[in-house]
């Protein structure tokens, strides 16, 4: 070859390092055998040929830039705070990145749960096996906080991989209850429910796919709203099972969770699979300061009262805080939704879609239009697989259910508790027709004793994780927003008073909220 022709060699002829090097021929043959495809060794060998051959086109498709999420505001990577400065052990990682000079948030200090994505800094997702992940990406939430004047102080502790209803599950050691320190603050929002009532942040973000956005609100005693399915994007969070997810704020009063709502919630240009492009956002703050509640009916769900963990002082907190909103004007009445009892059941078999999002999916899942976040996925599907240890016994259960039903029933079972849950939906919606909102305990019992070294058995460690859930369930399977709210006290601890309104009805539950918070000031 002359050195002219040399020079003109193209980029494309020159060797590159392939992006996926492609399986040999003995993977192949082992992936064939796993799937039970009967091939001869030469099929194998076409079939090797052809893949390899395939998969030659992603070298390509590295001279690609993907589109990604901005990064607007400047930071530094921050530090993990010292156990002086941390004493409930409610922070991950503090971070001071002040957003815009004004704003709806304007002068507001917010944490962000660590299971949500804030550019280069460290997320941990409560699990060690992701310890030293750094995002490259600010989640949509994080953006529009900062964009409305919030200043955000760093990463709220959540429970291993967000999957405990409690809080003795993250990777450093138990959140503690802020009215108590021997007892749970409950999970998985755990860190930004604790932050919130010990002054240290005005609000905070928080996640929720059974429960754990309510469960920490109703034993730590703030206010915490699961919103609508998808009128908040989730983009750049970390997925549990895309039908369950949500995000929403977490705050010491109504106004503040409103005015927070306004802010994150609304159309994500179609990056949040979960969305329509539809969305109306008003302004919750301004509409839910009314001074009565003429007109409004409030159903008592007899359903959500008396399991067989219930506390009888719960139970009554609850009806006695719900009867008094007559004093300002609303009818309140029991009405019964028998299917909320099965709501448990259908959440097991939703199990399988967790494992497919979390294990298979890599934290994110696949399968949908929108926005992946590839860099979180590649580690943390690493991760997943090869540093197993530091996964939490109920994860563990969790996936080894949800393989068994798919490798056994082959996704018979998720699909069915998917269309049961259309029935759960439709039997909420039916009462919900003749009233403005349901109220219920959030959890049956107040926040129970953390558990001590040496007593934690894998069955005990599964139980005190998921064993509060009776009726937060519910609301992630059908989609409807529901709010926690302190209802009252049992000695010093709260207890949680959950709301819960028709679909994209923000603004009826936040009224009812708001006028239950009046009720509790004036006494």
């Amino acid at each position: 070859m002359t050195e002219s022709s040399k020079s003109k060699v193209h980029k494309s002829e020159l060797f590159q390092d392939p992006t996926v090097p492609g399986p040999t021929t003995e993977e192949l043959s082992a992936l064939a055998t796993r799937l039970n495809y009967s091939l001869s060794d030469d099929e194998l060998k076409q079939c090797h040929s052809l893949i390899t051959g395939a998969l030659k086109g992603f070298n390509r498709l590295d001279h690609l830039v993907e589109p990604t999420l901005p990064v607007k505001y400047p930071r530094t990577p921050g530090y993990r705070p010292t156990a002086e400065e941390n004493p409930y052990h409610a922070w991950y990682w503090k971070s001071t990145i002040k957003g815009a000079d004004s704003g709806k948030l304007s002068g507001k200090k917010i944490a962000i749960k660590d299971n949500v994505m804030v550019a280069g800094v460290p997320m941990m997702n409560g699990c060690r096996a992701l310890e030293g992940t750094i995002p490259d990406v600010d989640a949509t939430v994080v953006t529009r906080l900062l964009d409305a004047g919030g200043t955000i102080l760093g990463k709220a502790t959540c429970e291993n991989l967000c999957y405990s209803g409690s809080s003795f599950t993250t990777g450093y050691g138990p959140v503690l209850n802020f009215h108590d320190q021997t007892r749970s603050a409950g999970g998985s929002s755990s860190g930004s429910a604790v932050l919130v009532m010990a002054g240290e942040v005005d609000m905070a973000i928080g996640c929720d796919q059974g429960g754990s956005i309510r469960t920490p609100s109703s034993w730590s005693g703030c206010v915490g709203l699961k919103p609508t399915w998808g009128l908040v994007p989730y983009t750049g969070a970390g997925c549990m099972e895309p039908t369950l997810d949500h995000i929403g704020p977490m705050a010491r009063t109504v106004h503040d969770c409103a005015v927070m709502l306004e802010v994150i919630a609304g159309y994500d240009d179609g990056l949040d699979h979960r969305q329509h492009p539809n969305i109306e956002v008003p302004e919750y703050s301004k509409e839910i300061e009314v001074n009565n509640l003429n007109g409004m009916k409030i159903g008592i769900l007899q359903e959500g009262f008396g399991f067989n963990v219930s506390e009888e002082a719960v139970d009554r907190i609850v009806r006695e805080a719900a009867q008094k909103l007559t004093s300002v004007g609303a009818k309140v009445e029991d009405v019964s939704i028998p299917m909320h009892k099965h709501s448990s059941r259908i959440m097991t078999g939703l199990g399988e879609g967790v494992y497919h999002c979390m294990l298979r999916g890599s934290l994110h899942g696949l399968g949908y239009r929108g926005y992946y976040p590839t860099n979180s996925m590649k580690t943390s599907g690493a991760a997943l697989r090869h540093d197993t240890k530091h996964l939490s016994p109920t994860f563990k259960c969790t996936m080894l259910r949800g393989a068994y039903l798919n490798e056994t029933y082959h996704g018979q079972y998720y699909g069915r508790c998917q269309n049961l849950g259309r029935l759960l939906r439709q039997a909420y919606d039916d009462v919900l027709k003749d009233h403005d909102v349901l109220i219920m305990p959030t959890n049956p019992f107040v926040a129970h004793k953390l558990p001590i070294e040496g007593e934690m058995t894998f069955e005990a460690h599964v139980t005190f994780s998921q064993g509060l859930m009776q009726n937060t369930m519910a609301a992630n399977v059908t989609g409807h927003p529901a709010l926690s709210i302190n209802a009252g006290w049992v000695g010093k601890l709260p207890v949680g008073m959950m709301i819960v309104g028709k679909h994209w009805d923000e603004t009826t539950v936040l009224k009812v909220a708001r006028a239950h918070e009046n009720i509790m000031g004036s006494q």
